[in-house]
């Protein structure tokens, strides 16, 4: 299973977007910071969700960051977040 393919099975599992898609951007930073050459360093998030309702952007890029823990930084060195409401 790919990085991208575990980001998606995490955000589907714990906030059940209804609007889901991420973009592996990784090529677009080759021999920039965070570059680890595996090709699974930056990624951009699309996402929309009914867990959200309620909750300011900030509460929701949190929400994102807890359900994606376990990559932060090993191996996602960037992370884009946007949350559609």
């Amino acid at each position: 299973m790919t990085i991208q393919e575990k980001i998606e099975e995490a955000l589907t599992k714990d906030l059940a977007p209804t609007y889901l898609v991420v973009e592996n951007e990784s090529h677009l930073h080759i021999g920039h910071a965070g570059d680890d050459g595996s090709g699974n360093t930056h990624f951009n998030v699309k996402i929309a969700s009914e867990t959200f309702s309620g909750y300011n952007r900030i509460t929701c890029h949190r929400m994102v960051y807890k359900s994606l823990n376990e990559y932060i930084n090993n191996p996602i060195h960037a992370l884009k977040i946007e949350i559609i409401t």
